[in-house]
C-alpha cells in the first residue's frame, strides 16, 4: 500500500451547544489538519507515472477545504437564534453553519468525506484542536 500525507491549518471560532464546560462559550483554535490518502497501485503512464496523485493536487484540495473554514465563526445549524445570526451577519462577521457539532471528531470525518467527494482515496484525517490533542477519522 502506498500513502501520501499533507497538512495545513486554519483559524476559527466555535462553541459547543449543550456542553456543560468551558467550550460552551465562543472560543478559537488554530486547527491543524493532517490528511493521508492511499492506493494499492501507482499511476502507470503519463507525467504522473509512479505517483498516487500529483502531490500539488492533493495539497491544493486540502488547502482549499481549510480556506472555507479559515477566520470564520463555525456553528452548528439550529444552535443560535435567527436574530443572533442576523445581527452577526449585519456586523459583517464571517459565519459558517455546519450540519454537525463542530468538534475535532466531526471535523475529521467531514474533511475525510470532502476529500472522498473530490476523488481522492482518503485513508486517515487527523484534526488537531491543540498541539497536543487530535481526533482521527479513517476507514
Amino acid at each position: 500500500m502506498h500513502y501520501l500525507r499533507t497538512e495545513t491549518s486554519f483559524d476559527s471560532a466555535h462553541f459547543l451547544s449543550g456542553y456543560n464546560g468551558k467550550c460552551k462559550n465562543i472560543h478559537g483554535h488554530t486547527w491543524k489538519i493532517v490528511a493521508e490518502i492511499s492506493s494499492e497501485e501507482l499511476i502507470k503512464s503519463g507525467e504522473c507515472r509512479g505517483m498516487i496523485v500529483d502531490f500539488s493536487d492533493f495539497k491544493k484540495a486540502l488547502k482549499d477545504l481549510a480556506k472555507t473554514l479559515d477566520h470564520t465563526f463555525i456553528y452548528e445549524k439550529g444552535t443560535l437564534k435567527k436574530e443572533t445570526v442576523d445581527i452577526l451577519e449585519s456586523e459583517g462577521f464571517s459565519l459558517t453553519p455546519v450540519c454537525f457539532r463542530p468538534t475535532a471528531e466531526n471535523f475529521s470525518k467531514h474533511i475525510f468525506e470532502c476529500l472522498k467527494q473530490k476523488g481522492f482515496n482518503p485513508y486517515r484525517v487527523y484534526v488537531y484542536e491543540t498541539a497536543e490533542n487530535c481526533a482521527v477519522y479513517g476507514e
